[in-house]
């Protein structure tokens, strides 16, 4: 457990530097360079990542059971895990309704997914991995919309084309994780009966 969360700790520090300490990172983009920064910021997302994964597998190689979830959660999981993956993709895509709307869709989906995987899992290091998710993507989302508002940031034009396409993006990724990628990578099948 204790890899797990130095994982999750490095991770979700250096995710968290924009939003704790801008004018920090600026200034050390500005001394050391944009591509000093991207290396560093790549370097400490890669351990920390590493560490979350050794980390968690060891901790459902020997899981401690804090509660065992009705199946229906799974099921729930599964359509917030789609909503997830369409806010993921209205991140990436400029000028959907999605991101008109929220304004930082990255976080609301990080949010949504750490939901379904805390209702659908019950073990101790799935409540940690999802609920440490979970703080930093609600943190992130509450300190971004309000500097948002703090800079009179307005929301750029939307277009049904673009939000079609981020619909179909996000289904897409959705249904190639749930029905391959999930299992293939975490061994577990997210619609089992």
């Amino acid at each position: 457990m204790l890899i797990l969360l130095l994982g999750l700790v490095i991770f979700l520090t250096n995710h968290s530097i924009r939003l704790a300490a801008p004018g920090w990172r600026a200034r050390f983009i500005d001394q050391y360079g944009a591509n000093t920064w991207k290396l560093l910021y790549s370097l400490f997302s890669l351990t920390g990542l590493v560490l979350i994964v050794y980390g968690y597998g060891a901790s459902r190689a020997d899981p401690v059971f804090v509660w065992n979830p009705p199946l229906a959660t799974r099921h729930v999981a599964v359509l917030l895990a789609w909503i997830a993956f369409v806010l993921l993709a209205a991140a990436s895509i400029k000028g959907n309704h999605f991101k008109q709307k929220l304004g930082h869709p990255m976080y609301a989906g990080v949010k949504i997914w750490a939901f379904a995987h805390l209702i659908a899992n019950g073990r101790l290091g799935d409540i940690v991995l999802f609920a440490a998710f979970m703080a930093w993507a609600i943190a992130g989302f509450a300190i971004s919309r309000r500097r948002d508002r703090a800079a009179g940031v307005l929301a750029a034009e939307a277009r049904m084309s673009q939000t079609v396409i981020t619909l179909v993006a996000g289904t897409l990724a959705w249904a190639l994780f749930t029905f391959w990628l999930h299992r293939l990578l975490i061994g577990v099948p997210p619609l089992t009966m």
